[in-house]
């Protein structure tokens, strides 16, 4: 008999082409940068404030996701988070004013994409996954690695031909187009009981489980170790992924690479990455989660330090494809390891807080890049901390709870 088709991962599809969407707009900022700066008669550090502002409003405005989720669902916040960029949208393509354009463009567009950001899609992804959470996770970072890989190319040809305001227009459009319909027909917070168990597998589970515990409360949850070390292997994640972003270009190219070199060496991170979470994605499954995690930072931590010495092309293309095998596997992983430590209930708001983390680390890195060069000459200041943190966060990891370990609130005193 044929087993049938589970619904579950037709939204892990539409999640993952959403997030493609959201996140490649996030992370494909660079070929809006100089023409409208050209156009507005912004200078390059005012506009560059403009966009760490968003950054930060960003990463701030994804704990807010992950509550109002778990209060009002998964469906409304996405609809919210829609029309939050079309008001954005039309905002930022009418106004030539700096703070006008700081709080359209810097801070609505970056909350309306926060709300349709793969922290707005882990909780629904990880309630309807229990065997293959993991896998689903994975997939679902696959959209955000995609974004980079095809965002740019295509952003950068709209906005030749057509204009950034034009091209902004088209993408809010296109966004709305496919969002609309996720949210209501496709996006479903209610699972069915069993997820994605079989029957012996969920009877096994009910058996195991007894008494259903008394659940964790977000307080609680924060004050545990668990979170924090997710929190900080988040952190190191985002200085190192901001820091390449912002400063892996010019720093292969004061070591004698030319740009285009420079360019493929990083873009070829993101393409490998593709096919990397595909294939972690069937291990984080079958594998301790926490040994994945760890092994992830530790041989992106390498990486950092590999590629401050690399001196030839085909060291760079090595280090660049080994590299991005493990360059998004953490974020899934770790949302994966929330949800396993304190249930699908808190997942939301816990993963959206502790991605907070993730841009902290980001600004301070794209700061510290171009400190550390300006006064000591060398980037083994900005590269060399972010393999130090990767490193320690992969230390850090191997101590997160074994996965079938949760998190419980202790029994109410009579």
């Amino acid at each position: 008999m044929t087993a049938r088709w589970y619904f579950g991962w037709n939204i892990v599809a539409a999640a993952a082409f959403l997030t493609l969407l959201s996140s490649g707009m996030r992370l494909s900022f660079g070929p809006f940068f100089l023409p409208m700066a050209q156009d507005l008669g912004f200078s390059r550090s005012l506009l560059s404030s403009i966009v760490a502002a968003g950054m930060l409003a960003y990463g701030l405005a994804m704990p807010l996701a992950g509550m109002l989720i778990a209060r009002f669902g998964t469906p409304p916040v996405l609809l919210v988070g829609n029309a939050l960029v079309i008001a954005a949208t039309f905002w930022t393509v009418v106004t030539a004013n700096a703070l006008s354009f700081l709080l359209a463009f810097g801070l609505l567009l970056s909350v309306g994409l926060a709300f349709t950001s793969p922290v707005a899609v882990t909780p629904v992804i990880s309630n309807w996954f229990t065997r293959r959470r993991g896998m689903a996770l994975f997939f679902l970072s696959t959209g955000s690695m995609a974004g980079m890989a095809v965002m740019t190319p295509v952003l950068s040809f709209c906005i030749a031909h057509f204009g950034w305001r034009a091209t902004l227009a088209g993408f809010s459009a296109a966004f709305t187009l496919f969002t609309l319909p996720t949210a209501m027909f496709v996006i479903r917070d209610g699972a069915p009981e069993h997820t994605d168990l079989g029957p012996e597998e969920f009877a096994a589970q009910r058996a195991a489980r007894g008494v259903p515990p008394q659940s964790l409360k977000l307080r609680d949850a924060m004050r545990t170790a668990p979170f924090w070390k997710i929190f900080f292997g988040l952190f190191a994640c985002g200085f190192s992924m901001n820091l390449l972003g912002t400063h892996g270009m010019p720093m292969l190219m004061d070591h004698g690479f030319d740009a285009f070199t420079s360019s493929m060496g990083i873009g070829l991170i993101g393409f490998v990455a593709i096919g990397g979470t595909l294939v972690l994605g069937r291990l984080a499954d079958r594998l301790p989660r926490r040994h994945i995690l760890a092994t992830i930072y530790f041989v992106r931590g390498l990486g950092f330090f590999a590629l401050v010495v690399v001196g030839t092309h085909w060291e760079l293309y090595l280090t660049s494809t080994i590299g991005g095998l493990v360059w998004a596997g953490s974020i899934a992983l770790s949302s994966a390891i929330l949800a396993d430590v304190y249930g699908v209930r808190l997942v939301g708001v816990l993963y959206g807080t502790a991605y907070l983390g993730h841009q902290i680390g980001g600004m301070l890195s794209s700061w510290l890049g171009g400190w550390g060069y300006e006064h000591y000459g060398t980037h083994w200041v900005a590269f060399g901390a972010a393999g130090l943190l990767l490193v320690a966060a992969g230390l850090i990891s191997l101590q997160l709870p074994r996965k079938g370990f949760m998190l419980m609130a202790s029994p109410t005193p009579a």
